[in-house]
């Protein structure tokens, strides 16, 4: 087994893996259904195989059907393609990345901003 990172995954194959992450478990009708400009099923089940060749899927058996689902969970995925694109947009500065992201939102609900609030004081108790 290969074992590679998802980011490093070409673009269909991580659509795939979008798909997977979204649905929890699929099977290589459901993931068809999902993508756009989708490829036959036979190929979907060609790169699901691949895909599993490289450590990021696996599957279980459900009578007659293959369902497919992430290997690494999606929360663990999702710290490293955000530590990556820190790192690659923003130099390594958290600060600068969630400045982005506030100016891109908009508007921030009370919540929201509760919800920062808290995190930023979590992050000081800490010593982060």
């Amino acid at each position: 087994m290969e074992k590679v990172s998802i980011e490093d995954l070409p673009w269909r194959e991580r659509q795939v893996m979008d798909v997977v992450y979204r649905l929890n478990e699929a099977t290589a009708t459901q993931i068809q259904e999902q993508l756009e400009e989708p490829p036959s099923n036979s190929a979907i089940r060609a790169m699901l195989s691949r895909l599993e060749e490289k450590g990021v899927l696996t599957h279980r058996e459900d009578g007659q059907r293959y369902l497919y689902k992430a290997v690494q969970a999606k929360k663990k995925v999702a710290d490293s393609a955000l530590k990556k694109l820190v790192g690659v947009f923003f130099n390594d500065s958290p600060t600068s990345a969630a400045t982005a992201l506030l100016g891109m939102s908009g508007k921030l609900s009370a919540q929201e901003i509760d919800q920062l609030q808290a995190l930023i004081d979590k992050a000081k108790q800490e010593g982060r």
